[in-house]
């Protein structure tokens, strides 16, 4: 499908696009669209960059897992009541 358009094609593209915007605008939209490239460059190597910082760190900064059996005194809750002994009856 691509490798029927020719230049024709294209010149009456550019000249659609002329007259649905204007030639004064078309300028002003290059260059946002110019700046959003930037932007996105920028962006994309800096993602780049965190990730090669995340691998030359390794996992010795990481803080190990807590054992997910047991919990900390200062989790547990206080207001839940403790099971019943074994033998007798729960209350109603």
């Amino acid at each position: 499908m691509v490798r029927n358009i020719s230049a024709w094609h294209i010149i009456i593209v550019l000249v659609v696009i002329l007259l649905l915007f204007g030639a004064n605008r078309l300028p002003a939209m290059a260059k946002s669209v110019g700046q959003s490239l930037k932007i996105f460059k920028n962006e994309v190597k800096d993602l780049t960059g965190d990730d090669d910082r995340d691998r030359g760190a390794g996992a010795t900064t990481a803080a190990p897992a807590p054992d997910p059996v047991t919990r900390p005194a200062a989790e547990r809750t206080s207001d839940v009541p403790p099971p019943p002994e074994p033998g007798t009856t729960p209350r109603a």
